[in-house]
């Protein structure tokens, strides 16, 4: 039972963590799934609503103020609820418990298991990453370093007209709107995309028949 908790939350980060698998609900987790395509629109709402409020004002006001005034605002809740109910029980002259008995009994300790789990799905994607890049920057393929190297341009003119976190928070509002915008259109947006996608393998065919060095020779292939 432990074995398939763990296994969830590891398939739950790596649903939020991969942005190909947002427009295909089957491999996201169920919970991920539930909050981007807004099947439940209040809890929804209160994700994107609170999240979108915590990165603005991530952006107006430093972490650590943030941080700071949050847990003010939490502590306030918590002491003024725990108060609330003490003042209740008395009134009422029963003997109801901690109002936050539940959780204080959860368990949340990280077994070595769990770390160790979370350890191998971040490894898996720092090598993919780092593979990808050394056959890009040592330019393996000729052509995929070129399409690469027009992504680092187009990206020097993002960097010009958004910061780090304009750039984060533009992924959190995209996370919660492209998935349920492809839902209800994906035969349109199929459709287009696939004229697009037909277009870029022409160009890049061509590209590699003019080009030489975008190919590889049978000897490369079996070294």
């Amino acid at each position: 039972m432990e074995e398939s908790s763990q296994s969830s939350k590891a398939l739950f980060i790596c649903s939020v963590m991969n942005p190909y698998t947002w427009f295909n609900p089957a491999r996201l987790h169920p919970k991920v799934e539930s909050l981007i395509y807004w099947r439940d629109v209040k809890k929804s709402a209160v994700v994107f609503g609170g999240g979108l409020a915590i990165l603005l004002a991530m952006s107006l006001f430093s972490l650590i103020s943030v941080f700071s005034y949050l847990s003010l605002l939490l502590l306030f809740g918590t002491i003024s609820f725990r108060i609330y109910k003490n003042v209740l029980q008395a009134v009422q002259k029963t003997s109801e418990g901690h109002p936050f008995k539940d959780y204080l009994e959860l368990d949340l300790t990280l077994s070595q298991e769990k770390v160790q789990q979370l350890a191998t799905v971040a490894v898996a994607h720092v090598n993919a990453l780092v593979t990808g890049l050394r056959r890009l920057f040592l330019v393996e393929d000729l052509v995929d370093s070129i399409k690469f190297g027009v992504l680092l341009y187009w990206l020097t003119y993002v960097g010009a007209l958004f910061n780090g976190m304009t750039c984060v928070m533009i992924g959190f509002v995209a996370l919660f709107t492209l998935p349920k915008v492809y839902e209800n259109n994906k035969q349109s947006i199929d459709t287009h995309l696939e004229m697009v996608r037909s277009k870029i393998q022409e160009i890049t065919e061509k590209v590699k028949a003019a080009v030489p060095l975008g190919k590889k020779t049978e000897t490369e292939k079996t070294k």
